[in-house]
């Protein structure tokens, strides 16, 4: 399975991928959680343009796959803003985009994306502003188990 948690900065995608992350390795499942700050430091792609985010996705998504291939769980959080880039992944299978967002103030709105492009279809959608991460874990796991 591969859970690609997209949003705006500070919405909770990282915050919610590690406690899932935590929750599979729990149940003795094989997990691996990359995200966008984790993955420039170890490629090095510190371009920030339009161009460097794409190729930067499209490289986890790469790795996510390879994962998946493999048996383990992947799990990603990334802004990613471009949504045709996010639909190409998903005609893969096994795949579970979760759009993150929030009304409330935590401090990165500084770093909001302008040409983020909210999901269209076939996502779950959580709206973290009032929800406990366990109650997103809840639904996180009940949309796997319809996605898988």
């Amino acid at each position: 399975m591969i859970y690609w948690f997209t949003g705006q900065p500070g919405a909770g995608k990282t915050t919610l991928a590690l406690a899932l992350k935590n929750r599979l390795k729990d149940q003795g499942l094989p997990v691996v959680h990359w995200d966008g700050e984790e993955l420039r430091k170890v490629t090095g792609n510190i371009d920030l343009s339009a161009g460097g985010r794409e190729r930067n996705v499209k490289l986890a998504q790469a790795l996510c796959r390879k994962l998946h291939e493999e048996g383990i769980i992947a799990i990603a959080s990334f802004v990613s803003p471009s949504r045709h880039i996010r639909e190409m992944l998903k005609t893969g299978p096994g795949v579970l985009e979760i759009y993150v967002h929030t009304t409330a103030i935590r401090g990165k709105e500084g770093y909001f994306v302008a040409d983020y492009e909210p999901p269209e279809s076939h996502y779950l959608d959580l709206d973290t502003t009032a929800i406990s991460v366990e109650d997103c874990l809840n639904r996180i796991l009940a949309a796997a188990g319809k996605a898988l």
